[in-house]
């Protein structure tokens, strides 16, 4: 059973031609595996070879161009009609003499489309030099544009079922948290708080279960927690040390991202003096989040906080989520970061984070938000602090700590 009504796949592939039309793109090839799957459902572990999704801008269905042993599961998993699903021989996989774009210009060519003006997404992790190469000698007579982050522009703002897909990642991605919290103590290897971390992230509730993050759990601790985007080690956690938590919640590969710091006793005094400055700069762009504002007008507030105490941040504040694949759950359109001008709408989703690396030390503490019709709110509901974790204590499963 496909995840939402044909009538809202519908509705996305007629924003996704309204978009082609402005850009004067006859047929636009879909190889991000996330947009593929907002189109027509598509949904397999099978991004590591070439396949696509095309869509003609006065045909009524996509086409699904993929590897042979993917079609039964492009039949089980999309919308579209059997004779829209092509696939490729095995001999295209992994060969020095074929490959799979080769195939599909071919196909293109034979059904008329050989001298369109064709939008290829030219920047993103699964489409490769060599394929763009082997597309431009497969169709000598088509026209190539970009058209880079046109179905990612159209997901920015979400359906109410998205949200609630959201939601229920929401609540995974907080009892993952609660639990990896409840393992940390002096002793323990980083490497069983991420197993702990992803057995609740994936078994769920007792209503509905959890999907593989397109993003590991990041876990960097003690010196390294001003190094953003390690993962664990089978180090062992010691008294003193503190541990960040970054992780996210997936249902229908659609994400919340949640991240917390512990410290294992009490905190040396510049990561405590951190941890207040943090929480004051979530809460007021949580507070000044709203239908109308700009990304750079929020991440100006941020500035403006920790400015106060002189501090600059470098990277940017957040950034779109929702749909997603390894190796990433953003959606590579609107940033939180200054001059960028994407103007808030209700059902926008992002997730903040604020975090402040050091050179031996470092604090995050995010939120996945959703812009509501007159503010924002956040999906999850989880202690928005620095988590000092004494012996014995134990975090409630709202995320308080006794």
């Amino acid at each position: 059973m496909l995840p939402f009504d044909l009538i809202e796949y519908q509705k996305r592939l007629y924003k996704t031609k309204s978009q082609m039309e402005k850009k004067g793109i006859e047929v636009l090839l879909v190889t991000d595996p996330a947009n593929m799957n907002y189109l027509t459902g598509y949904d397999a572990w099978s991004f590591y070879v070439h396949q696509m999704v095309a869509v003609i801008i006065d045909e009524p269905q996509p086409i699904w161009l993929g590897r042979f042993q993917d079609a039964n599961g492009a039949k089980l998993k999309t919308w579209l009609y059997e004779e829209n699903i092509i696939a490729y021989p095995d001999y295209y996989v992994h060969s020095d003499s074929y490959h799979p774009m080769d195939f599909m210009a071919r196909i293109l060519t034979e059904i008329g489309q050989g001298n369109r003006r064709i939008g290829i997404e030219m920047d993103h992790y699964y489409f490769s030099a060599k394929a763009f190469e082997q597309l431009r000698l497969g169709l000598p007579n088509a026209e190539f544009i970009s058209a880079d982050l046109l179905v990612n522009g159209v997901r920015l703002i979400k359906s109410d079922k998205e949200i609630e897909y959201m939601e229920r990642a929401a609540r995974l991605a907080e009892q993952a948290m609660y639990h990896g919290i409840e393992t940390i103590r002096a002793g323990v290897r980083e490497c069983e708080v991420a197993a702990k971390i992803y057995y609740y992230m994936i078994a769920g509730t007792e209503e509905f279960g959890g999907d593989y993050p397109a993003i590991v759990p990041l876990l960097p601790s003690g010196k390294n927690t001003g190094i953003p985007h390690l993962t664990w080690t089978d180090r062992k956690l010691d008294e003193g040390d503190s541990i960040v938590i970054e992780l996210a919640g997936c249902y229908h590969r659609y994400h919340a991202p949640l991240a917390r710091t512990v410290s294992i006793g009490a905190p040396p005094p510049a990561l405590e003096e951190l941890g207040p400055i943090v929480t004051e700069g979530v809460n007021r762009v949580l507070d000044a989040a709203k239908p109308g504002v700009t990304c750079g007008e929020l991440e100006e507030v941020w500035r403006k906080i920790i400015r106060k105490y002189g501090i600059e941040k470098e990277a940017r504040l957040g950034y779109s989520v929702g749909l997603g694949y390894p190796p990433d759950w953003g959606e590579h359109t609107a940033s939180i970061r200054r001059h960028d001008k994407t103007v808030l709408q209700p059902n926008m989703t992002f997730h903040l984070i604020p975090a402040l690396w050091f050179d031996h030390y470092g604090l995050e503490i995010s939120e996945t938000f959703k812009v509501s019709e007159s503010g924002s709110e956040t999906l999850t509901q989880f202690s928005r602090e620095l988590i000092v974790k004494h012996p014995f204590m134990i975090p409630h499963q709202d995320g308080e700590i006794s």
